[in-house]
């Protein structure tokens, strides 16, 4: 793995300033949208089937997330979906709890179906159930499973032919051949609402300035981990969960690639 093209990438990313167009759930929106303004990035978050699939030609990356998802949203998911392959724009799925109904499964497995993604992020159990397994994911939280998240990343990014980022204590990001876990992150990033959306969002900004989804994903899941780790830090005496949220943002938006090469923690598995 070459840390040095991550490294480039957060320079990269402020030059070509890139457009992520989000269909997102409304719970998080505003902070997707933060977030990728935080990484040097510009968000979208057109929903409307009229016009996804002008938007989507517009943008270097789509992000869809189904954590409040909808049957007329879905739609606009697959069009937009179907739009970003023709026209060669990745594609990042972040499959919110898809374990827990099976509405959301069948949709989950519909989408993936019908189009090509570049990218799946999502907790171990969500994971899990995409591949066929038997986890119950719990709301949106992570329940329990059998498997390694090193197995569910590589058995996931083989399945789909695509980049799988598995998140938990320890990250896991494969492509199927190679495999990189993150030991950076605490365990407030739990506390926040959205951190995991926002980390599809953040994968979604790196993803559209390289072809290089496996480093591009990397650089986002591990940006959204060691941000975290310094936001509870660098935390005074008496703050807390909101005031953890503020930094967290600030530490997103202050990360540079000298900072991540210093601090980072990256394990080859």
């Amino acid at each position: 793995m070459n840390k040095e093209k991550i490294i480039a990438l957060y320079s990269t990313i402020r030059k070509i300033n890139p457009l992520v167009h989000h269909i997102t759930n409304v719970v998080t929106v505003n902070d997707c949208a933060n977030v990728t303004l935080a990484v040097g990035a510009s968000p979208v978050m057109a929903t409307s089937i009229k016009e996804v699939e002008e938007m989507v030609q517009l943008a270097n990356a789509l992000v869809i997330n189904i954590g409040t998802i909808q049957a007329d949203g879905f739609k606009a998911m697959v069009l937009a979906a179907k739009t970003a392959n023709k026209e060669k724009i990745p594609v990042i799925l972040d499959p919110v709890g898809v374990g827990a109904t099976s509405f959301r499964k069948e949709k989950a497995k519909e989408l993936l179906q019908q189009v090509d993604v570049a990218v799946i992020r999502g907790n171990a159990s969500e994971i899990d159930s995409l591949i066929g397994g038997a986890s119950k994911t719990r709301g949106v939280d992570e329940g329990d499973i059998t498997l390694t998240r090193k197995e569910l990343a590589v058995k996931a990014a083989n399945l789909f032919s695509c980049v799988v980022v598995v998140s938990g204590k320890v990250d896991t990001v494969s492509n199927g051949k190679e495999t990189i876990q993150i030991e950076n992150g605490d365990i407030w990033l739990k506390s926040i609402t959205g951190t995991g959306c926002m980390t599809a969002s953040l994968i979604g900004c790196f993803v559209g300035t390289t072809d290089n989804h496996f480093l591009a994903s990397i650089a986002g899941m591990s940006l959204m981990s060691l941000a975290g780790e310094r936001a509870k830090g660098n935390l005074q005496e008496g703050e807390g969960i909101g005031m953890y949220k503020v930094r967290l943002m600030d530490e997103i938006f202050n990360m540079n690639g000298d900072t991540w090469k210093e601090e980072v923690r990256l394990l080859e598995s």
